[in-house]
This record gives C-alpha cells, structure tokens and sequence, in this order.
C-alpha cells in the first residue's frame, strides 16, 4: 500500500515525457529516415546537390533558394513569396537518395516589389482567361435567359392556369412557381454550358441557408400567406355570408391574400388577418336557412303553467314568420325564489326574415296573450323578518286631517295585440346591398368563388 504513491508519481512523469517529446517527433517529420552509409565522399555530394537544384528549378516559386550538400547534409537558404513552399522543400529534399539530414533556412520574401509582381502576373492570366472564356459565357448566358424567357412566356398565358385553379391566387401561385422552376433551369443550362455545374451544390446551400434566415425573420408573413392559400382552398364562407368569428361579427365583403375583410351590423369595415382566421371558431349563420330564436319567461309558480306552454305554442304557431317544421317547442328551464322560467323558440327562415324583429314581435306576441290569460309574471319578492313584532300600520291623513282610504280598482282588460305585417318582419336587405357595393368598387381581388366546393 506504501508504494501506490509512487506508482503514480512514476507513471505521471512518463506521461509528462510523452508530451514534451510529441512537438520534437512532429517537428522532425521532415527529415529522411532510415540507415546512415559509412561512405560518403564529394561525388554523392555533388550528385544529391544537382539533382535537388534540377527539380527546384522545373517548380515556381523557388528561384531564389540555393543548395548545398556536404556529408549528406543539404542546406537550404534564400527566400520564396510563399510561406506554404518552404516546408513542401523538405519533404521534397528528404526523397532524394543519400541525403542525411536537412538544414531549412529559407525564408519568406518581404519586397514588397517581388510580392506585387506575381499578383500582377495572377490579374493578367485571369483577364486573358476571361477573355479567353467570354464567348462561351455569351452562349451560356444567353441559353440561361431564353430559358427564363420561356417560362416567363408560359407564366403570362393565364388561360390555362385560371382553369387549373380554383380561384386567381391559386393561380398566381402556379405562375410564381412556374417562372421560379425556370429560372433554376436557366441557371443549370449556363452552369452546364460552362462545365461548372459544380457550383450548384454551393449555390442551392447558400440558398437554403438564406431561405431559412428569412423563413425565421419573417415567420409571421409566411404563416399569413399559407392560411390565405387555405382559406381559398377552403372556402369556409362566401360573400355576404354573416359570421361570427371568434367575437367579430359581420357579413363578409371579400377574402384576400393577407386578410379577411367584415361588414359589422353598424356598417363599420372589420379586418382580420388570415392567420387569425385560419385557427379561429367560425359561426357561420347564412349557411343554413332556417334558424332558430328563443327567449325567456318568468311565469307566477301559482297559476297554471301547462296553460301558459299551451298559450306559448298556440302564440308561436300562429305568427306567419314562424316555420312549422320544425315546430316551436315551450318547456320549463328552472324553478327560481318567485318564478318558474319557461323557454320558448322558434324557427324561421332567416333569409327572408329579419331575424332580431321576429324575435322582438314573438316575445311581445306571447307575453300579451299569456296576460290577457290572466297568467301572471311577478316581479322578484322578498320577505323580511324584524325582531319583536310586525311592522307598524300608519294611516295617513289627506289634506283635511281625514284618514285616506285606499279603493282597489279593477284592471283594465289588456286590447288584443295585432302583429306585424309580413313586410314589417321581412329581412332587412341594406348590410347586404352596401356589401355588394363594396365588392363592385374594389374589383376583382377576392379569393371567394360562389363555384368553389364548400368546407
């Protein structure tokens, strides 16, 4: 157990040699490897010497290193305009047979005359390139933008695409995908031409990479524009419909590329984005016909409440605007402190009935004839208890010092109630006209078609 200490201390200092003596090997990795010759005289020198200074001088870039061997050991001294050749020196002195060890002591060329030189030289080869290229890139260029043309052509011809979509933003997305699907062909002919296809790849990433950027920067525009391509896919609603959408209430003017335009109840323009739209609750009441209508009646639980259901159907049954399939129904809701509450509802036809008249003459209608039964609907009573007797009778003199005497009259028989004519209860047309005036003034851009497929 003494010895761990020292085990480890042991192992910790052959570690630490291991790393001090990794930077020596990489360092190394330029020199020749492998047996030295006992032998060696001026000949191999010489010959070690020449064939280095034959092979540098075939490459550019070392016109300025100079060479010397002696024993087998090459010296390399000058300077270069490029710090990456003076190692690529070594590894190609170490290939030549017989050589012994290196000595690099080229450096990297600070004339700032030397350096500029090449990149002159660097300019004047890629412009005669250039020039050299230009009438192929003329080609590809003009191939890649007939290309484009083409598509630009086809996208233009609105016949076929207005037929192929339900409605003309559908189609405008076809001719936008059509012209961007020819300006990437555009662009692959001219690369192909030039043989330079490669470039593709870096292009189409660049592209992505942007695409997503932006997608994030501008999550909230996309997320609108593919609800509007939903919506007029869908078509949850149509022109003069009146909706409820999730608290806003109006008739619908129009559906558009970035929203969905109401006509509220008091003529006011309301406009809801897409997005909002797309997740919202829809209430659509001009989707059906017939619509039903209630209220309710807090009956005396004293008189007899079979009569007033009774009275109730008989009432709602003989207004002209009320439908007899489906019948009206009256049933008790709840009993409360005074009253017993009685629903009663009706249907009618909303498209030729104004809907909150009809309720307001059906409501008067029941409540005069369950009067004139002598049906009673009191007001909320209340009882109150006082410690230590009953309350006090005062008998109040009239301006003669007489007592007041109080004489109960009798009532007067309620008059018959006439309803409403026909016309009086007709639906109300003027939200409807003012919407069809709208849709007429602002043209053509709505998404909403009356032939479309319904949701």
């Amino acid at each position: 157990m003494t010895r761990a200490p020292f085990v480890v201390i042991r192992l910790l200092v052959v570690f630490l040699c291991f790393l001090l003596a990794t930077p020596a090997v990489a360092q190394d990795g330029g020199q020749p490897s492998g047996t030295i010759s006992t032998t060696q005289d001026s000949r191999g020198d010489a010959a070690i010497e020449n064939r280095i200074r034959g092979i540098i001088s075939e490459l550019s870039g070392y016109e300025d290193v100079r060479v010397e061997v002696r024993e087998g050991i090459v010296t390399l001294s000058g300077e270069v305009l490029d710090a990456e050749a003076i190692p690529r020196l070594e590894d190609l002195a170490a290939r030549v047979n017989g050589v012994v060890a290196i000595e690099n002591d080229v450096v990297e060329s600070t004339d700032v005359a030397r350096r500029l030189n090449p990149v002159a030289e660097r300019f004047a080869a890629r412009a005669r390139q250039f020039l050299n290229y230009l009438p192929l890139l003329t080609i590809a260029v003009v191939a890649g933008v007939l290309v484009m043309f083409l598509g630009v052509l086809l996208a233009r011809w609105e016949r076929p695409w207005r037929r192929l979509a339900p409605n003309a933003f559908i189609a405008d997305i076809y001719r936008m995908v059509l012209r961007l699907a020819f300006v990437v062909a555009g662009v692959v002919v001219a690369l192909d031409i030039l043989n330079a296809t490669a470039l593709l790849t870096g292009l189409l990433g660049a592209a992505g990479i942007v695409g997503l950027a932006v997608g994030f920067a501008v999550r909230d525009t996309v997320e609108n524009f593919i609800a509007s391509i939903m919506l007029s896919l869908r078509q949850p609603f149509r022109p003069n419909d009146f909706v409820d959408i999730e608290g806003s209430l109006g008739s619908v003017i129009r559906l558009t590329s970035r929203a969905t335009i109401l006509l509220d109840p008091d003529g006011n323009h309301v406009r809801l984005p897409n997005s909002f739209v797309f997740k919202a609750k829809i209430l659509n009441y001009t989707r059906n016909a017939e619509r039903r209508f209630g209220f309710t009646l807090g009956i005396d639980p004293n008189d007899d409440l079979a009569q007033a259901k009774r009275i109730g159907l008989e009432t709602l049954g003989s207004l002209d605007f009320v439908l007899n399939d489906p019948p009206p129904q009256v049933w008790i809701q709840d009993a409360g402190d005074s009253t017993v509450s009685i629903e009663f509802y009706g249907w009618l036809n909303q498209r030729f009935t104004n809907y909150a008249v009809a309720r307001g003459e059906a409501l008067r209608l029941v409540m005069a004839a369950l009067t004139r039964a002598e049906i009673g609907m009191p007001e909320p009573t209340y009882r109150l208890n006082i410690a230590g007797g009953g309350l006090p009778v005062l008998d109040l003199p009239d301006a003669e010092n007489r007592p007041t005497e109080i004489v109960a009259t009798p009532a007067d028989e309620p008059p018959d109630e006439v309803p409403l004519a026909a016309e009086e209860v007709a639906a109300d047309r003027t939200i409807e006209r003012m919407v069809e005036d709208e849709r007429r003034a602002e043209g053509d851009e709505d998404l909403l078609s009356h032939a479309a497929p319904r949701e």
